[in-house]
């Protein structure tokens, strides 16, 4: 009875028109959504394979010791010059 009222209001809500446009929309989020979920569970699976399988040793590092690294001497910063700001003048004398 709740599924039947249900279907009533939403038809009512969408129109007739665009209900297959809207299950045809929800059918492929469903499809993307399964197929995300089931490449997550593969990779998954791949990492679990590859964590029980034992690496190859790697051989250790070179014991020279090497050269500490310097970074590039920054160049000086430009002077900063304040803005120059004119004076005012006195408008009273138009001969100015």
């Amino acid at each position: 009875m709740t599924l039947v009222v249900l279907l009533i209001v939403v038809l009512l809500l969408f129109g007739a028109k665009r209900l297959p446009d809207l299950a045809s929309g929800i059918g492929q989020s469903l499809k993307i959504f399964k197929r995300e979920v089931r490449d997550l569970t593969d990779d998954d699976d791949k990492k679990d394979a590859t964590a029980t399988t034992p690496a190859a040793p790697v051989p250790p590092a070179a014991a020279t010791p090497t050269a500490p690294v310097v970074p590039a001497p920054v160049p000086p910063a430009a002077p900063v010059t304040p803005p120059v700001v004119p004076t005012e003048r006195d408008t009273s004398d138009p001969r100015a």
